[in-house]
């Protein structure tokens, strides 16, 4: 009956392994802003952006994600090719906190109880809610707090390329861009109709996007497959 027991907790565990692997650790790299102030370059870090993230790896193909990353975002017109933007030389600068959950895809197998070096490139989606403060812009093109506060829902759609340099350690390198939910980020549209006065302008059928451009390195850990002897 003991060896039964054991036998049976044996092939449970080797049976269940991928759902027992996982990684934590940190994001380090850039940010740039594409609205209604500033260049409109897809990608053009401008800010430092870092953060933590976590994965738990399903199996060897898709992973389920969650990351908090900070980072300022920051748009001047005269960076711009756009010598409307260039005339009117508007400049935002605005904090914001990113909570993101969502999935993650591999093209080829990353198989993290095998040895050896191995690398694939990756697709991760999910929701995104940024925290951001509120801004406008006056008649006369002052950027001006509204002393408020707000979180808007996006969707981050990011590609990277990822390989293990050791047998816990996993680096990778990543590209994404994040489409909010708001056309507010810049300051282009006010949040309250209760600031005085301000100015609304740009686009106002097109939202926010901004970018992270970066790398995470990543600490893997977990149960690894039973291998009973008796």
């Amino acid at each position: 009956m003991k060896y039964l027991f054991l036998l049976i907790l044996c092939v449970f565990i080797t049976e269940n392994v991928d759902a027992q692997i996982y990684e934590i650790g940190v994001f380090a790299g850039g940010s740039n802003f594409i609205g209604d102030v500033g260049a409109t370059d897809y990608i053009s870090p401008n800010q430092l952006a870092f953060g933590v993230l976590a994965r738990w790896n399903r199996s060897a193909r898709h992973s389920f994600r969650v990351s908090v990353i900070f980072s300022e975002l920051n748009g001047v017109d005269a960076k711009s090719d756009d010598p409307r933007r260039q005339q009117r030389d508007y400049e935002f600068n605005s904090n914001i906190v990113e909570l993101s959950a969502g999935m993650e895809f591999t093209f080829l197998d990353f198989d993290l109880h095998t040895s050896g070096v191995k690398g694939t490139p990756y697709l991760y989606s999910g929701l995104t809610l940024t925290g951001y403060d509120n801004y406008y812009f006056s008649p006369v093109g002052e950027y001006t707090s509204e002393g408020t506060s707000s979180w808007a829902l996006g969707i981050p759609m990011a590609i990277g390329y990822k390989t293990n340099i050791s047998n816990q350690i996993i680096l990778a390198a990543e590209i994404g861009a994040r489409y909010a939910f708001t056309d507010e980020l810049d300051g282009s549209v006010a949040d309250s109709e209760d600031i005085g006065e301000y100015v609304n302008f740009g686009n106002t059928n097109n939202n926010d996007w901004y970018m992270f451009t970066g790398i995470t390195l990543t600490y893997t850990f977990g149960r690894r497959p039973c291998y009973c002897n008796f």
